[in-house]
């Protein structure tokens, strides 16, 4: 990797990390209330990181994403359920570095050279946030099954068609969202890197 790249790779990590910074702690720049959905739009930001910089680096502003959440689950939690379920980094952080995972190698490995660069990223940005609606929604499912139903007020038999809704809800309009904004943040962004 030659100087120059070098160097456009370290801005645009220190971007996209400070871009994540500033969307998890500034009101309704990482999540968008919209009627009774609230959206996030953070996974974007990986998403994006991992189309122009790859995998690994995907990852670290996915994981940088995961310790505000970690860290802000102790110290300013977003709800009153968030010290409970936010406090488990496989919660919190796993998920987040998936999507830059996920995102990167579906569009850099998976899908290179099968479909033009516009759809591949589209799909990336799909599957990286669908990603980690299912993850989280999933973990929290399996690991505080009883007190999340108890702080929905619910019975255990509903929580599971209650998540089942917010992926229908929140992750699929999330998913088509990033599928939507990916390419047209990365290309320009892409093309920069390749000069």
């Amino acid at each position: 990797m030659n100087k120059k790249n070098k160097t456009f790779r370290i801005v645009i990590l220190g971007m996209l990390s400070s871009i994540i910074i500033i969307q998890t702690t500034i009101p309704f720049l990482g999540y968008i209330p919209m009627g009774p959905l609230s959206l996030t739009i953070i996974q974007v930001t990986v998403i994006i990181a991992a189309i122009v910089l790859g995998m690994k680096d995907g990852a670290i502003v996915g994981g940088v994403w995961g310790m505000i959440t970690f860290i802000r689950a102790f110290v300013a939690p977003t709800s009153p359920i968030a010290p409970l379920i936010f406090t488990n980094p496989l919660v919190s952080v796993l998920p987040r570095i998936l999507i830059g995972v996920v995102a990167a190698y579906v569009f850099h490995r998976m899908l290179s050279g099968k479909l033009n660069e516009t759809v591949r990223m589209s799909i990336a940005g799909v599957l990286g946030s669908l990603t980690n609606t299912i993850l989280v929604l999933g973990l929290i499912y399996l690991l505080y099954r009883e007190p999340y139903a108890n702080f929905l007020k619910m019975d255990m038999e509903q929580l599971l068609p209650a998540l089942l809704t917010i992926v229908a809800t929140n992750g699929i309009t999330e998913a088509i969202l990033s599928g939507v904004l990916a390419p047209i943040i990365s290309k320009p962004l892409l093309k920069l890197r390749r000069k």
